[in-house]
């Protein structure tokens, strides 16, 4: 995919090295058709906090999605397919708040998904509290009840809970889609290691656009 520079803090003196690394390539196709019966779409915690100005934890890049995240939300109820939330979650003294800080506290405004993608009647929203949308949660138990066999998973951040939701329905043998328009990263070197880990280790499908995701 190219070059792109990277910066690292040396441990000693704390000087930072400047190394240039190529991302390896990926497989990137402009479309896809998905049975709608047998696929979901799960979108992975695009909430105040980490979408909008204010938010304690705010992906700058989260806000270019939201159009292209709410267009295959549109095409997806239309088709019947079923549309899951993961809502991060956490409460006082979260043991998660000693890597990123207080974020997503339960009840808060940061914590709300939000109003441009709120959920629908008919769409299932399931509170997690690690970066695995399957870590205690019944998703999986929920998408085989439904039949589901694709998973189209967007949302942010890219390189934490979309990665770890991906690779998690990787494992239990789900074929994952991921549109590169619809995912968000703090940095680009994120966002390209993200789809290439998708597309090299869970073999899953990289589409260039949601637009390119169609529904049969």
């Amino acid at each position: 995919m190219g070059l792109l520079r990277v910066s690292r803090a040396g441990h000693r003196c704390g000087v930072v090295a400047v190394a240039v690394v190529e991302v390896p390539e990926y497989k990137v196709v402009d479309r896809v058709s998905l049975p709608a019966r047998e696929t979901a779409v799960i979108v992975v915690d695009m909430q105040n906090d980490f979408v909008k100005e204010g938010g304690k934890l705010r992906v700058p890049t989260a806000q270019a999605t939201i159009e292209p995240i709410r267009r295959l939300l549109d095409r997806a109820r239309r088709a019947g397919v079923r549309v899951f939330y993961t809502q991060d979650t956490h409460y006082d003294n979260d043991p998660e708040y000693e890597i990123w800080g207080e974020h997503v506290k339960y009840g808060t405004w940061g914590w709300r998904i939000i109003d441009e993608l709120a959920p629908q009647e008919g769409d299932i929203v399931l509170q997690k509290t690690r970066y695995d949308g399957f870590y205690g949660t019944p998703l999986d138990d929920l998408l085989r009840v439904y039949g589901i066999r694709n998973v189209v998973v967007v949302g942010t951040v890219a390189n934490i809970c979309v990665l770890h939701t991906a690779s998690s329905a990787a494992l239990r043998w789900y074929r994952v889609v991921v549109p590169v328009d619809g995912i968000s990263a703090l940095t680009e070197f994120d966002l390209h290691a993200t789809l290439r880990q998708i597309d090299f280790l869970y073999k899953g499908i990289i589409v260039r656009s949601t637009d390119g995701i169609e529904f049969a």
